[in-house]
């Protein structure tokens, strides 16, 4: 199968998706098919003539990339871009993603994860992997799945939606809003845009700070307990896995650092009881069928002291480098990398979606 890895863009999560991509591509060349790495924003310079020679490839186009410590610098991203434009497609890529037969999207953040990117290829007649246009715009905006959770019973934290508000706002907001809460941006990912604020004082830099991500937000009331997080494969759900912060705090840097430059601790499957794990499943399991996803969605959660859960936020696109939740999730059954995505191509392949 002719397979494009789409990855990187322009998001905040841009380093994590390139290494997604760049994963995802050269286990797919070792199952056998004609896989090549593009990147979203920066495109294809470059191409042969015929377009379709670029999936002969023989090293799949597949860049050397990692995970920093801190966010990517995304306006050097921009400035490295030849044509300058300001398109999200990047030169070739459109044309050679309507060559293959299937588009497996290494993306995330608002680059792939917000909707957009399906829509334009159901227009197209494009194949890609994962939910479609609408399931993965709802599941994007944090205050649409809070809404969609309390509509079916989900349960989650108390929370308050803020729309919109500027520098002007925040007086008026510490005031009003209670500590501790968790405070995040609505299209937030990997662990960016988020704030977990103690104090009056933590709160008005919280909101000052996160301004720089977007000015709609949700603030919920702190949950504490254990960090859990679900995946969804097909139509099951897998083993849970639990994290534990090394600082208290599951920042960027402790989310992709290893655990001996200060990462946080990975426990999968997670320590907890087999009607503990069936339940976190099943919630994630409800979930994902309530924002409408398809193939694959991993839930965060938290199991608190008195061992209820609530759930905190879906994503459609999680993390697929080798050290990602649904990998080692996967792993927990019996399934490898390398056959983790081939089922994610098989499934998506399978969808019969409509233009």
């Amino acid at each position: 199968m002719k397979i494009v890895v789409l990855a990187g863009g322009i998001s905040t999560e841009r380093d994590v998706s390139l290494v997604t991509g760049a994963s995802v591509c050269r286990a797919l060349r070792e199952n056998g098919h004609k896989a090549i790495f593009v990147d979203l924003f920066l495109g294809l310079e470059q191409v042969p003539d015929p377009l379709e020679a670029l999936f002969d490839a023989p090293d799949g186009l597949c860049p050397d990339v990692k995970i920093s410590a801190v966010a990517p610098d995304l306006e050097a991203v921009r400035r490295s871009r030849a044509d300058q434009s300001t398109r999200l497609f990047g030169p070739h890529v459109l044309e050679v993603c309507a060559l293959a037969d299937l588009v497996f999207l290494g993306l995330h953040g608002q680059d792939g994860e917000d909707g957009r990117i399906q829509a334009a290829f159901d227009l197209l007649g494009i194949r890609y992997t994962g939910g479609g246009y609408l399931g993965s715009g709802m599941a994007m905006d944090k205050s649409i799945t809070k809404m969609i959770m309390d509509q079916v019973g989900i349960p989650n934290a108390p929370w308050r939606n803020i729309p919109h508000y500027t520098e002007a706002d925040i007086p008026r907001l510490t005031e009003e809003l209670e500590v501790p809460c968790a405070v995040k941006v609505v299209n937030g990912g990997s662990s960016l845009g988020l704030a977990l604020p103690d104090t009056k004082e933590e709160l008005a830099q919280a909101l000052h700070d996160l301004l720089r991500y977007g000015s709609h937000i949700l603030v919920e009331k702190k949950i504490h307990g254990r960090e859990l997080t679900v995946a969804v494969l097909g139509d099951r759900w897998l083993p849970a896995a639990e994290t534990i912060p090394a600082s208290g705090a599951f920042d960027y840097a402790a989310k992709y650092q290893p655990m001996a430059a200060g990462g946080a601790r990975e426990i999968c499957p997670a320590e907890i009881t087999p009607e503990q794990m069936a339940a976190a499943g099943e919630l994630a399991l409800r979930l994902h069928r309530a924002l409408g996803l398809q193939v694959y969605s991993r839930t965060d959660m938290i199991l608190d002291g008195e061992g209820n859960l609530w759930c905190l936020e879906i994503n459609s696109l999680p993390g697929m480098t080798p050290a990602s939740f649904v990998p080692k999730e996967a792993a927990a059954v019996g399934m490898s990398y390398n056959q983790l995505c081939e089922e994610i191509v098989r499934l998506s392949y399978e969808i019969q979606r409509k233009g």
